[in-house]
C-alpha cells in the first residue's frame, strides 16, 4: 500500500526511492508490527480478561501451572493483526506470495479462533474435535499448496533441494502439492504442541522467521542466489516483508507473554504462525532447513508421537509427560530454565540452518 504511494511520489520527491528497497521496507514492517503489538496489546488483554477468556489447566500437568488458571488467552489474534497490518502497509501487493502467506496466516488463525472460542467462551471443553480441526487444516493447507503449484512460474519453484547435497534437485511435479500440504499442516500442529510454557513457542518463531527472511532475500536476488547455490525464485524477496512482520509481531507479543505471562497465544496464534512458517519454507525452497531450524518444534512433536505409540504398544511411557517441555518440568526444572534453555537450543539450530547457505 505505502509502496504504491512511494512509487507515485518518487518522480516528485527523490527520497521516496528508498522505499523501493526491500531491506528498508522489511525493517519498517518489523517496527510497524512491533509497535502495533505494543500499542494494542494492553487493550486486548483487558478485553480478553473482561470476557473471562481464561486458560484452563490440565489436572495431570505440573502443579506450578495451577496459578496460571484464568490467564487471558487467544492473544495470538494480536500477532495475526500486527502481521497483517504491517504486511499490507509495506509489501508489494502485486506479489502473489504475499497474498498466499496472508491467506495461510488468517485461515489457520480462524481455525484456532473457532477452537478457542468454543472452549473458552462457549465452555465446551473439547472445542473443535480433532477430526474437525484436522479436516479444516487439510482444506486450507491443500488450497494453499495448490495455489503455490499453479502460480509457480519457474521450474525451481517446485523442485526439491537438500542442503549439503549440491547436485540434488528433484522436480516434484504434482507431488509438490503433497509436500507443501504436509509442511503447512505439520508445522501448524508442531508449533501448537510447543506452545505450553510462557514464551516457549514465540521466541523460536521470531528466530526462525527472521532466518527464513534471509533465505527469502537470497532466493529473490539473482546474483546472491547463484553465488550461494540457492534456487532463484523470482518474487520471493517480498516474502522478507512478511517474515520481518512476523518477527516484529512476535517480539511485541513476547513483551506480554514472557514469564510470568500476562496473556497466552492460544490455538488462534499457534496454528497460524506454524502454518505460515511452513508456507514460507516451501516458497523459498528450504523445507529441510526448516526442519533443522525449527528443531524445537519437531522434537516436541516427536515426543508426543513417541509417547502415544509407546503407551499404546507397551503400556509404558517414555517421558514423564509429553510434550517434552513438561517432562523436564516434572524432573524438577523451573519453568524459566526450561524456556531459556529451549531458546538457546533454538538459537544454535537457527545458526546451523543459516550456515547451510555456504555449506552446499
Amino acid at each position: 500500500m505505502l509502496l504504491e504511494l512511494s512509487l507515485w511520489l518518487k518522480p516528485y520527491i527523490s527520497g521516496f526511492n528508498l522505499f523501493s528497497y526491500v531491506t528498508l521496507r522489511a525493517i519498517l514492517a518489523a517496527l510497524t508490527a512491533l509497535l502495533v503489538s505494543l500499542a494494542v496489546g494492553p487493550w486486548m488483554i483487558r478485553k480478553l480478561a473482561s470476557y473471562k477468556v481464561g486458560q484452563s489447566i490440565r489436572d495431570d500437568g505440573p502443579k506450578t501451572h495451577f496459578s496460571k488458571a484464568g490467564t487471558p488467552t487467544m492473544g495470538g489474534s494480536l500477532i495475526i493483526a500486527a502481521v497483517t497490518a504491517a504486511t499490507l502497509l509495506w509489501a508489494d501487493l502485486r506479489n502473489h506470495y504475499v497474498w498466499i502467506l496472508l491467506f495461510v496466516l488468517i485461515s489457520f488463525g480462524a481455525i484456532g479462533f473457532i477452537d478457542d472460542y468454543k472452549k473458552l467462551i462457549l465452555k465446551n471443553s473439547k472445542g473443535l474435535s480433532a477430526k474437525a480441526k484436522y479436516a479444516a487444516q487439510s482444506v486450507f493447507g491443500a488450497i494453499a499448496a495448490y495455489w503455490l503449484f499453479v502460480s509457480a512460474d519457474v521450474p525451481q519453484a517446485t523442485t526439491l533441494y537438500l542442503p549439503f547435497l549440491k547436485d540434488f534437485a528433484w522436480p516434484m511435479g504434482i507431488f509438490f502439492v503433497v509436500v507443501t500440504y504436509f509442511w503447512i499442516v505439520g508445522f501448524s500442529n508442531a508449533v501448537n504442541l510447543t506452545d505450553g510454557l510462557d514464551g516457549l513457542a514465540i521466541m523460536p518463531t521470531v528466530l526462525v522467521s527472521s532466518a527464513l527472511g534471509v533465505f527469502a532475500y537470497v532466493a529473490g536476488h539473482i546474483v546472491f542466489s547463484k553465488y550461494l547455490g540457492v534456487p532463484n525464485i523470482p518474487g520471493s524477496a517480498e516474502v522478507v516483508i512478511f517474515c520481518a512482520a512476523l518477527g516484529g509481531a512476535g517480539l511485541g507479543f513476547l513483551w506480554f507473554n514472557s514469564y510470568p505471562a500476562m496473556v497466552f497465544m492460544g490455538d488462534v496464534g499457534a496454528l497460524a504462525i506454524g502454518a505460515a512458517l511452513g508456507a514460507v519454507a516451501v516458497i523459498v525452497r528450504q523445507e529441510a532447513v526448516l526442519v533443522l531450524m525449527g528443531g524445537i518444534f519437531v522434537v516436541e512433536t516427536l515426543s508426543v508421537m513417541l509417547q502415544v505409540a509407546s503407551f499404546k504398544l507397551t503400556g509404558k511411557r517414555i517421558f514423564r509427560m509429553a510434550p517434552l517441555h513438561h517432562h523436564f518440568e516434572l524432573k524438577g526444572w523451573p519453568e524459566p530454565r526450561v524456556i531459556v534453555r529451549f531458546w538457546i537450543i533454538s538459537v544454535v539450530l537457527v545458526l546451523l540452518g543459516l550456515a547451510t547457505l555456504k555449506v552446499r
